[in-house]
């Protein structure tokens, strides 16, 4: 009779074990998505999210912000193809939460800055840089609307669904953005002068 117990107790461990492979397998599967995802995505989303938020370090926070609330809720996103809007929202939101928490009105600006790492990026003759500051001067809703609908490239109907608000509010926001671009770029920005 003691024979029988430890193959009955293996079979019971068998059995439990095969309950959860099927689990285990999702799970892993799940992960290599999520992973793979990044790969092929991370570089797009950084450059997105510094764009909205016009800061590296705050655009990294709310990327990693936003991909953990992504991978909390990835097996409940069916249309894989619309990962990207899902998470550009989250960045559009995250961005927008962040200034109204209160340690943000507390904020200290210092004259001097910390010593960082070197960062390599490809040569610019500072005209990109330039431009960029322009765009950063927008209020965040503004910038907001221009970086999705003319660097990410989306529809109307896309950044509106993006951002949730309507496609007047998008067209409308898009239109006071521009002309606030057109009237603070310096003239040696504007793209007509290079034509002349």
């Amino acid at each position: 009779m003691q024979a029988r117990a430890p193959a009955r107790q293996a079979e019971e461990v068998s059995a439990v074990e095969t309950d959860r492979t099927p689990v285990r397998g999702r799970s892993e599967r799940r992960d290599a998505e999520f992973t793979e995802y990044l790969a092929a995505r991370q570089a797009a989303l950084l450059r997105t999210a510094y764009l909205v938020c016009g800061d590296r370090h705050q655009a990294e926070d709310v990327l990693q912000t936003a991909l953990a609330k992504l991978y909390l809720s990835w097996d409940k996103v069916r249309d894989r193809g619309a990962v990207d809007a899902y998470v550009r929202r989250i960045l559009v939101n995250e961005t927008t939460s962040a200034w109204r928490r209160p340690w943000h009105r507390r904020e200290q600006a210092t004259e001097r800055l910390p010593e960082t790492a070197a960062h390599h990026d490809t040569y610019d003759d500072g005209g990109s840089a330039a431009l960029w500051d322009v765009v950063r001067s927008l209020p965040p809703k503004a910038r907001a609307v221009v970086v999705l609908r003319y660097y990410e490239q989306l529809s109307e109907a896309e950044t509106a669904e993006t951002l949730g608000v309507s496609k007047g509010t998008v067209k409308s926001q898009s239109s006071r953005a521009m002309a606030l671009l057109r009237e603070r770029t310096p003239a040696h920005l504007h793209p007509r002068e290079e034509e002349r």
